[in-house]
């Protein structure tokens, strides 16, 4: 998942396509299907066999924080929008103006609505367009 930041270039992508990653369950059949087919008289290794067991869970651990590093960032960018409300920012292409609304879209990115010193209202700015906020209101 993207966050988008205030003054940042620009973001990494970091989603993980849903069929990059091997599940519980999908581990768990390819295990049993490995002892089922395997040799009698040539048994898994007791040592390849918990090496396999630790290297999943520390994957499965690693996932999980992964996925609480992602809900801490889209929690740090709600407040970043919230905190802008009412006050002035400066844009790419240096248009500056005051920060009236913030609005999240499904997937939890935040659009806020400004109203540039010319009175033009755009609902669509990111928080990666704000290159400055300013002093004051």
């Amino acid at each position: 998942m993207a966050i988008d930041a205030i003054g940042l270039a620009g973001t990494a992508d970091t989603t993980i396509p849903k069929n990059a990653a091997v599940g519980q369950d999908a581990f768990l059949k390819i295990l049993l299907t490995q002892l089922r087919f395997q040799d009698p008289m040539k048994p898994v290794d007791n040592q390849q066999f918990i090496a396999q067991l630790a290297q999943f869970s520390a994957l499965e651990i690693n996932r999980q924080q992964s996925e609480k590093v992602d809900t801490l960032l889209q929690i740090n960018a709600t407040e970043q929008a919230m905190d802008l409300i009412g006050r002035q920012i400066e844009l790419r292409g240096g248009a500056v103006g005051e920060v009236t609304d913030a609005s999240f879209g499904s997937n939890g990115d935040a659009r806020l609505t400004v109203r540039t010193q010319s009175g033009a209202v755009d609902p669509t700015v990111r928080l990666i367009d704000i290159i400055r906020v300013r002093e004051g209101t």
